[in-house]
């Protein structure tokens, strides 16, 4: 009797690289629709300036380096770069900015590395901070989200600002852009002034909601979902989240309970700024991030505690980029320190 020869693997996975990057784009639907709700227009001119440049820079990159074009353009990984980048900047950036941002993450971030699969960071996080620590001032350029100000900018008032940096009326930049919520919350706190009065103030009490910024809960609510969707579908390992949003809770709360005047509570932290997209977008990068079940733990409270330490203490709003880039490093690391026992393996001491 003839029987059918078949080599390793006998058990094969239906997932391809495009399938798993489509996925991660869909559930960053919902958020970048509240984002550009809240935020206006800004938002939309981003996604499409660096869609574009980081389309023409693969693209230039791969030709240059006699490779094939298409299939990797096809595979998503350069759209999701683009989208990250684009939501992680302020909606009235000028459109140099975001082009500089982009192709410092194409081509230096990823390409530079050896494409898809080599990249050592992350490369929207990248981008991102090059440009924070290079133009400080243009990455201020937020907008108050939709019901804190009087006049919403129109769509060609936004179209104006980002590419002719040509203000409506007699207006200056200063007068249509304001601080975020956690960046009034820090500077406030810096002079002495506590929590309470920043939110109950007129000019800062705007920007706020029921527990975090208005407009940010919601859009940090809508990125949790589309996680929790990614979760589910077995797109990205839970681990990191899950380690990610408990360190940063557990410290934040900690901190809040012993002066809540000065310290944000743990909620405020989890639905401000970029924690969401953090958790569930970013730092699961399946390149950048760790591979190993015990690194991916250390890895995603790693992001937590840096996280927290910059946004308390540190000289930046956020963090979240800074905290990223710097747990890329220690990857390799965490990787080879937590690797698993290989089946059958006998340890010698």
């Amino acid at each position: 009797m003839l029987f059918r020869k078949a080599h390793s693997p006998f058990i094969n996975a239906n997932t391809r690289v495009h399938s798993i990057m489509y996925q991660v784009l869909a559930a960053l639907i919902p958020g970048t629709l509240a984002s550009i709700y809240f935020f206006g227009w800004g938002i939309l001119f981003n996604l499409i300036i660096a869609t574009g440049v980081c389309l023409l820079s693969e693209a230039a990159v791969l030709k240059l380096r006699a490779r094939p074009v298409k299939p990797t353009l096809k595979d998503g990984s350069t759209l999701i770069t683009a989208c990250l980048l684009a939501l992680a900047l302020p909606p009235l950036v000028p459109w140099w900015l975001t082009v500089i941002a982009s192709i410092f993450a194409i081509v230096v971030a990823k390409q530079l590395y050896g494409g898809l699969g080599f990249n050592l960071f992350n490369p929207a996080m990248v981008g991102y901070v090059v440009v924070m620590v290079s133009f400080p001032r243009e990455m201020t350029y937020w907008t108050a989200p939709l019901g804190a100000m009087d006049q919403w900018l129109s769509f060609s008032d936004v179209f104006n600002i980002i590419f002719h940096s040509a203000v409506p009326g007699q207006a200056s930049i200063d007068s249509i852009t304001m601080a975020t919520p956690m960046d009034a919350i820090k500077t406030q706190v810096a002079l002495e002034h506590d929590i309470s009065s920043t939110r109950q103030s007129p000019v800062y009490g705007p920007l706020f909601g029921v527990i975090a910024g208005k407009g940010w809960e919601w859009i940090n609510l809508l990125f949790l979902a589309g996680g929790l969707w990614l979760i589910k579908m077995k797109t990205i390992d839970w681990r990191i989240p899950v380690s990610f949003l408990l360190t940063l809770l557990l410290i934040s709360n900690f901190f809040a309970v012993s002066d809540y005047a000065t310290y944000p509570s743990a909620l405020f932290h989890l639905l401000s700024g970029g924690t969401m997209l953090c958790a569930f977008f970013i730092a699961t990068d399946p390149i950048s991030a760790s591979t190993t079940p015990r690194g991916r733990w250390i890895y995603g409270a790693g992001i937590g505690v840096l996280t927290y330490t910059i946004r308390t203490w540190g000289g930046y709003p956020d963090g979240i980029a800074f905290a990223v880039v710097f747990m890329n490093i220690t990857v390799p690391l965490l990787d080879y320190y937590t690797r698993p026992k290989t089946y059958g393996d006998l340890e010698v001491d």
